[in-house]
């Protein structure tokens, strides 16, 4: 199968590093032209100058956790063909630690990002009659992590929201799912690695593998995904291909949800 998505313009949220910038990397692959998303110019400009050598791309610095960085890019955006919704947070806090800050600061940026762009863009695909809106959610949002209930919450949550999206696209080329990674070796992966070797007296080449069986037992990777993993599973959601699978919740996660489906 060879992926052609040339003519198609592609936002990906959070792209400057990790998952986001191998999507990025990805669609640009296939012909899109795709526009990098940050949080400040600093982290956009240093993502466009490992990108522009191969590929179209253009950048937007915007904090799509609040209304205004979603306006932003809306006023300097007037339509997308495809929308990558990969802006996410987390961190390792017990339950009974969590604030209600925590809560909305996930919330907002796990759920309300996705929600504010879709209810810009997602009219235009309709109109046009093709579009494709993929968010990368989590398998923690089908097994939720008892050390971080609160991320894991608003990924189930993020994953409902692209089904239900998608059932406003009965009959029509616009398709909305969500992507489920599972652990993966992000930005910053040789230094964590490195420090978890130590920390847990291994071998630095047993690392990898001692971590994600840690993590999650029930894997069957036996490894961190790496992320082009995970953006080659994002990368087909958005293709043409793809234009069956709509309200769809793709696993990436290295088969360690036991459950079918």
């Amino acid at each position: 199968m060879k992926i052609d998505l040339s003519g198609k313009t592609a936002l990906v949220t959070g792209s400057t590093r990790g998952i986001g910038l191998a999507i990025a990397r990805g669609l640009a692959d296939c012909g899109a032209h795709v526009v990098v998303n940050g949080r400040t110019a600093t982290a956009v400009e240093q993502a466009l100058d490992q990108l522009a050598p191969a590929g179209s791309f253009s950048a937007v610095a915007a904090d799509v956790t609040t209304a205004q960085g979603c306006d932003a890019i809306a006023r300097e955006y007037q339509s997308f063909d495809i929308i990558v919704g990969n802006a996410a947070v987390f961190d390792w806090k017990h339950f009974l630690e969590t604030t209600d800050d925590d809560w909305i600061r996930h919330y907002e940026m796990n759920v309300l990002a996705a929600v504010r762009l879709a209810r810009t863009y997602l009219p235009g695909m309709l109109e046009q009659n093709w579009g494709r809106i993929v968010l990368v959610a989590s398998e923690a949002g089908m097994n939720i992590p008892s050390e971080m209930i609160h991320y894991g919450v608003t990924k189930a949550a993020e994953i409902a929201l692209a089904r239900g999206l998608a059932e406003l696209t009965v009959g029509t080329g616009v398709t909305v799912n969500s992507v489920l990674p599972g652990p993966t070796a992000s930005s910053g992966a040789d230094t964590f690695l490195d420090d978890y070797a130590a920390e847990h007296g291994i071998p630095r080449e047993n690392a990898d593998r001692h971590c994600a069986t840690s993590i999650r037992p029930s894997t069957l990777l036996a490894r961190l995904a790496t992320v082009d993993e995970v953006a080659s599973m994002v990368v087909y959601a958005c293709s043409r291909e793809a234009s069956a699978t709509n309200g769809a919740a793709l696993r990436a996660e290295g088969g360690l949800l036991r459950h079918f489906g």
